[in-house]
């Protein structure tokens, strides 16, 4: 076991050795609008890189531009190289970049702006960040100290815009956040409304920031009057960019209310139970009406600035003209408030709280008349549309202020409001004008297994745009200073995605030996192409909107029915990522960020953590303090079931970290890994016992460990990991398995132990470890997988060919291939996105499919082409990519 952890400690002696090679990455901005800030995750291979001062960014002219690089991770302990870097640019007319790296080459530093950041982290200290024109400072504490500092507001405490380029000074105060209530949470129980007060407690440079862009994570936590409200964690990332005066806030807050009255019983549910005492009986629990009751809601959530603008301020905003499935063009909107009025934008839909059964489109006709985008002055008659951009302005005739919310509408109900008597702005992430947000059960019936409610712990994360700007043509330098101030906000809420060519992802080999898209294999193409754009096609067509679905599909389509959500089985966002890198598509990447971010906050619990000692003050006791504090749920980075609703099943084995750390890598998403490593910490805590490491427990658990362990280093994590390879391989080879690593009852788990071990190998590069995948893979080509019929033996694809890039024993990429006939697919005979609607196209994809049917039973099969993602990843999706890549050799 020794020499196992000291694979992971040993370094590559070989060291930082002469390189003479230089590398170019060809790097294209789709969606380009010049001047946009620009982050993208690139993966180096292994051996070619040892510092992020050796790379540069070309514009199409072969110039060097400004470029800030951020070395992320490497390929220990097997290299001491680079693996993945992040590079940062602000895009300029062409769309076209190349990403040069090598021996003889050196990042110019061409900073012509740079911003900085002061992050004073004492008990009652400050974060101030300068990007030039904007200086804003958050606080911490609630107050006091030596220095008599004030409480912190929760957000940005004052916010300063210098339009003369002469230093800031007392008049270029723009907005300041009122103490403890820029951030907010309230919560409606049956006691009535109780407000949050918010409080500052810790802030972070984190890992990207530099002189051209700076994230600034703020922790803190929502406090509440009454005792039996819990107080609430949040987070905030704050991106600023150098020479501008606008931010990006990512805002997560963690939900800590009681949701509903069922009569809670002493124990643990059985399938999830870490101990065997107390052991809940659910047969009451079927006649408990309080799981349909709401207990604790949220009346309203978001942002606050209070703003400096003279008194005679206008408003402007629009909204679009067509019906919500089709946004083209827009009608712009102003009024004049006269110093007294308030104005609000919102836009709501169907069942905000999204307790089933949801309302949705039929198979033959999208649903009319159910979206609502209304803004007007309070009080007085309102303007409608079915679907707004959702931002909004204030101004003056000197400043003004944009505020935007990215997916304002796929995420509704969203607001947006004005309040010119107190001389507020405020962006509710959830509004006081619709219904509070409801986390009950739709009835007291067994979903997935369970009759449970299991809101409490659960997150969410909403994208904000603030944009701090001239209005009149001599400050701003625009000859339309408010339409270019829309404009700007707008490209910020739908930015250009920049992306490497897909072939660099593959000669990369950081996912492996994975093929780019091509039209050589368009027929198995065509079988990845029809599903994922099939999901796309439905999240528009059904919609699956709103704040808690966002992000999230539906399992099963049965007569012309979605059912069961998927809560992301197996890694749904996974998906997405790897066709993203496979295809440069802006879309796939669009889907893939939203199903991060949903699958990461909504299907993972949360809340209560252990208490975590940072070290960030003087005083010893300090740490005794922290330790003596309770511990909090052993459920902390477990995932959801699938199921009717969200957060009503839990399971061991249903969380999948592999998308959250590609968002992290691809997307400098630090709540990807954030969120990841609460599920590494789950595993090192072992509290299922024994349960928790065998079966499809202990293989998922690889794959994740992998993925966390490869992006962090970290020696817990990778102890745990190894102890789990180990107890995987000695499994392997008891008699009763036949040198196959996974048991009968998991056989569509191979693409886990696929997925996880190539990633180990990729780290240790230890003979033993592909020796093992070696026998599996001749186990399953001799002895096919079939207990769970096409899912466990097109998952054994994965099997076969891991072990053929292992041996290069032919017999089994031949078996591979023929196992692969079924996922090729026909052409349909018109373009996707040209079918009338949802049960056409539906039966146009099970007529190119090539998968077998089921004949008779009370269902279709469950891999059939038109259901959704959670079967495609077992038969498709892990292995289609992989199989490519040899048969292009």
């Amino acid at each position: 076991m020794l020499f196992l952890i000291g694979i992971f400690i040993l370094h590559n002696q070989a060291g930082v050795q002469a390189q003479s090679t230089s590398y170019s990455i060809p790097v294209e901005v789709k969606d380009n609008v010049p001047d946009t800030p620009q982050l993208l995750g690139i993966p180096i291979p292994k051996g070619t890189l040892y510092s992020s001062d050796y790379v540069r960014v070309l514009n199409a002219y072969g110039q060097e531009i400004p470029s800030q690089i951020t070395k992320v991770s490497t390929w220990e302990p097997a290299d001491a190289s680079i693996k993945w870097i992040w590079v940062f640019f602000f895009s300029e007319e062409e769309d076209t970049y190349t990403v040069e790296y090598g021996d003889d080459i050196r990042n110019g530093r061409l900073y012509d702006k740079v911003l900085t950041v002061n992050n004073n982290q004492r008990p009652t200290g400050e974060v101030e960040v300068n990007t030039g024109p904007l200086r804003f400072t958050i606080e911490k504490g609630l107050g006091g100290g030596y220095l008599n500092a004030p409480p912190s507001s929760g957000f940005m405490d004052k916010v300063e815009l210098d339009l003369e380029g002469d230093g800031f000074e007392e008049d270029d105060v723009i907005a300041t956040g009122a103490p403890q209530r820029a951030n907010f949470l309230d919560i409606l129980d049956d006691a009535g409304l109780d407000p949050s007060k918010a409080a500052v407690t810790r802030t972070v440079k984190e890992l990207g920031t530099g002189p051209l862009h700076a994230i600034i994570r703020v922790e803190g936590e929502y406090h509440y009057e009454r005792e039996d409200n819990n107080s609430a964690p949040f987070v905030m990332r704050i991106h600023a960019y150098a020479g501008k005066s606008y931010v990006r806030v990512q805002h997560t807050f963690v939900y800590t209310g009681v949701p509903d009255k069922h009569t809670k019983q002493l124990g643990e549910y059985e399938a999830i139970a870490t101990q065997m005492v107390n052991i809940i009986d659910e047969e009451p629990l079927s006649q408990d009406p309080g799981f349909t009751q709401a207990n604790d809601r949220i009346a309203a959530l978001g942002l606050r600035l209070d703003y400096k603008l003279k008194d005679n301020t206008t408003v402007y905003t629009e909204a679009f003209n067509e019906a919500w499935y089709n946004p083209m063009t827009t009608q712009a909107f102003s009024t004049s408030l006269e110093g007294q009025k308030a104005f609000s934008l919102l836009q709501s839909g169907p069942n905000p709280s999204q307790i089933p059964p949801l309302e949705n489109s039929g198979s033959n006709a999208r649903m009319e008349g159910v979206f609502e985008a209304s803004w007007g002055i309070e009080g007085g008659s309102k303007s409608t549309a079915e679907r707004a951009p959702g931002w909004i302005t204030i101004a003056d005739d000197e400043r003004g202020i944009t505020v935007a919310f990215d997916q304002f509408f796929e995420e509704y109900p969203k607001e947006l409001m004005v309040d010119a008597a107190a001389k507020t702005l405020q962006a509710y992430a959830w509004t006081p004008n619709v219904e509070p947000l409801s986390f009950a059960k739709q009835n007291n019936n067994i979903d997935s297994g369970m009759i449970a409610n299991f809101a409490q712990g659960l997150a969410k994360t909403t994208d904000m745009i603030f944009f701090f700007h001239g209005t009149d043509k001599a400050s701003s330098g625009s000859a339309q200073p408010k339409v270019d101030a829309a404009n700007q906000v707008k490209t910020l809420m739908r930015p250009p995605v920049a992306h490497a060519s897909p072939e660099w992802y593959s000669k990369s080999e950081a996912f492996g030996k994975i093929a780019a898209a091509s039209d050589a294999f368009a027929d198995y193409e065509r079988h990845l192409y029809h599903k994922f754009d099939w999901m796309r096609y439905n999240q528009q067509w059904e919609p699956w909107y709103g704040m808690l679905n966002y992000g999230d599909f539906l399992t099963y389509y049965y007569r012309n029915e979605w059912q069961m959500w998927t809560n992301n089985e197996p890694a749904n966002d996974y998906m997405w990522w790897l066709q993203f890198i496979r295809t440069g598509n802006p879309d796939y990447y669009r889907v893939a960020k939203a199903s991060s971010k949903h699958t990461m906050d909504v299907d993972n619990v949360h809340w209560p953590k252990d208490p975590e000692y940072v070290g960030d003050t003087n005083e010893s006791v300090h740490a005794f303090q922290w330790a003596a504090q309770p511990k909090g749920s052993p459920y902390i980075g477990m995932g959801r079931r699938h199921a009717d609703q969200h957060y009503t099943s839990l399971l061991s084995a249903h969380v999948w970290v592999a998308g959250w750390v590609s968002s992290y890598y691809l997307d400098g998403n630090h709540r990807g890994l954030e969120v990841a490593k609460e599920t590494a910490n789950y595993y090192v805590k072992r509290v299922f016992g024994e349960h928790g490491l065998t079966g499809r427990r202990l293989y998922l658990s690889v794959w994740n460990l992998a993925e966390i362990v490869d992006a962090t280093k970290n020696p817990d994590y990778t102890a745990e990991l190894m102890d789990r390879v180990e107890q995987m391989v000695q499994f392997q080879y008891d008699a009763d398995q036949g040198h196959s690593i996974v048991m009968n009852r998991f056989g569509y788990t191979q693409v886990y132990v696929s997925n996880g071990m190539r990633k180990v190998i990729q780290m240790t590069d230890e003979p033993r470890y592909r020796q093992s995948i070696i026998d599996h893979a001749i186990r399953v080509r001799d002895v096919p997988p079939l207990n769970h019929d096409m899912e466990s033996y097109l998952s054994s694809i994965s099997s076969l060919v891991l072990g053929y890039e292992y041996s290069g024993e032919q017999s089994l990429l031949k078996e591979a291939v023929e196992r692969a006939q079924v996922l090729k697919n026909d052409p349909l005979e018109k373009n996707l996105w040209k079918y009338a609607n949802q049960a056409s196209l539906s039966e146009a994809l099970e007529e190119a499919s090539q998968l077998p049917k089921r004949v008779g039973g009370f269902r279709p099969a469950i891999w059939q082409m038109s259901n959704g993602l959670r079967i495609f990843g077992w038969t498709s999706i892990y292995n289609i990519p992989y199989l490519e890549y040899w048969l292009d050799d």
